[in-house]
C-alpha cells in the first residue's frame, strides 16, 4: 500500500475514479482542482503498481478545532480490503496535525459500507440532512469524531509507514 499527497498531475486519475464512484453526483473536474491546489485541505492517493486506485480528502484550516473528511473512494476491485481504513487515518493524522479536535462527514444512507468504516473508527451520527444527495433523493448521514492527540497513541493498529509518509 503506498499513499502519498495528491498532486495537480493526478486530477485525470482522481476525476476517472469520481465518476465510476458517483456516477450520478460525481464533482467536477473544475472543483476537484481547486480542492487540490486548496491550503486548507490535503488530499492524498493510494497506489497500486503504480495506478492510482483510490483518494481522499481533508479540509482542516490550520488552527481550526474542526475538520471535514471531504471524500474518499476508491475503484470497486480494491474495496472492501482495508485500504479505505488507511487513508481515513492518514486524513485523521492530518486534521489533528492541523490542530482539529473534531472531525465531521457525511456519508450516503445507502452505503453501509462506508457507514461501518466510520462507526468502526470512532465517528458517531450526529443528524440527518434528508435528500442531501441529489438527483437520487439519499439522505445523508451526518457523522462526529472527537479527536484525541496524539492519535496514533489511541488506535488499536499501528500507523504504518506509508500512512507516516503521507502525512508529512
Amino acid at each position: 500500500m503506498t499513499l502519498r499527497v495528491a498532486t495537480p498531475d493526478d486530477l485525470d486519475a482522481i476525476m476517472a475514479i469520481e465518476h465510476r464512484s458517483f456516477p450520478t453526483d460525481a464533482w467536477s473536474a473544475e472543483a476537484m482542482a481547486l480542492e487540490l491546489a486548496s491550503p486548507h485541505g490535503r488530499y492524498l492517493v493510494d497506489e497500486l503498481d503504480g495506478a492510482i486506485i483510490g483518494y481522499g480528502g481533508v479540509r482542516a484550516l490550520e488552527g481550526s478545532r474542526d475538520a471535514d473528511i471531504q471524500t474518499i473512494a476508491f475503484d470497486a476491485e480494491h474495496r472492501g480490503a482495508g485500504r479505505g481504513r488507511a487513508l481515513l487515518r492518514g486524513l485523521l493524522d492530518t486534521a489533528a496535525e492541523r490542530g482539529a479536535r473534531e472531525v465531521f462527514l457525511e456519508v450516503r444512507a445507502d452505503n453501509p459500507s462506508a457507514e461501518g468504516l466510520y462507526l468502526s473508527e470512532g465517528f458517531e451520527e450526529i443528524g440527518r440532512r434528508p435528500r442531501y444527495y441529489q438527483p437520487d433523493d439519499i439522505d445523508a448521514i451526518v457523522m462526529r469524531l472527537a479527536l484525541q492527540h496524539p492519535r496514533s497513541a489511541h488506535r488499536d493498529e499501528p500507523v504504518t509507514d506509508a500512512a507516516k509518509e503521507a502525512t508529512a
